[in-house]
């Protein structure tokens, strides 16, 4: 298979079906540790989930739902996550429509329930970030920061500017750990663009992703900056996955050097 179209598969997108769907597993696709559900209930619905094997990091997309696990119910609403361990088992009911995002990795035995309601007010530190400047300025809220004792997970949502770049300089960690984008809020006409190239400097053998609400674009090795249209913010739940629990560290990124002194 040529370089380009195996690039090309990295791009997945998302059913909008009601149910929980698999899109991303090792088993289907190139990533070899990464796993990405998606999660859709009509008002009312109610759904029972079993971790398994794996850890989990559950984000509320959009409406609002119910959380029964361990005899306590947690109220979710937008962008409110979860974080299971391995054999966990929990009841999510909506209250709206709602549609999860979820990360998920093997579970090494580390880590336990953790809720996180989600506050913009926070003030900066481990949890809400700005990063880059400029044209590269981001908003980073952690749904599952390193400091959160977890098997291979670090998970977070972005949010860029009017027209911006969401990650620039371009980066790779493709020897400690893959990536997963999972873009919202971005319905049709808003397109941002995402960027997949294996070698440092060789943008031009890189292949060039559409994404809209749905899209999920995978990084199992390689750089991969995003860029959004003017009149478009880029939104996405990112999912990083160590290869082992040694490795999960969010300070393992190595730039492209070719592109070091722009937006960052």
């Amino acid at each position: 298979m040529k370089l380009k179209e195996k690039l090309e598969q990295w791009n997945v997108k998302s059913s909008n079906e009601i149910g929980f769907h698999e899109v991303i597993s090792p088993n289907k696709k190139e990533c070899k540790v990464s796993y990405i559900y998606r999660l859709n209930l009509n008002e009312g619905d109610e759904y029972t989930l079993e971790s398994k094997e794996l850890e989990m990091n559950l984000v509320l997309i959009q409406g609002q739902a119910l959380i029964k696990i361990n005899n306590e119910n947690k109220d979710m609403t937008r962008y409110d996550s979860l974080y299971i361990p391995g054999k966990s088992k929990l009841i999510i009911k909506a209250i709206k429509p709602a549609i999860f995002y979820i990360g998920a990795a093997i579970c090494e035995g580390i880590g336990k329930v953790f809720f996180r309601k989600f506050d913009k007010t926070l003030p900066l530190g481990e949890i809400h970030q700005i990063h880059g400047n400029g044209s590269g300025e981001r908003e980073v809220f952690f749904t599952l920061n390193p400091e959160v004792p977890a098997s291979r997970l670090i998970c977070g949502l972005t949010w860029g500017g009017d027209g911006t770049w969401t990650s620039w300089p371009p980066h790779q960690h493709e020897k400690d750990l893959e990536e997963v984008y999972c873009y919202f809020d971005m319905d049709f006409p808003r397109i941002g663009f995402h960027l997949s190239y294996i070698k440092e400097g060789e943008i031009e053998a890189g292949v060039l992703h559409p994404v809209t609400s749905g899209s999920m674009i995978m990084a199992p090795s390689g750089y991969h900056p995003t860029v959004a249209t003017p009149g478009t913010r880029n939104s996405y739940f990112w999912v990083l996955v160590a290869f082992t629990p040694e490795t999960r560290s969010y300070d393992r990124a190595i730039l492209d050097k070719n592109y070091v002194g722009g937006a960052k």
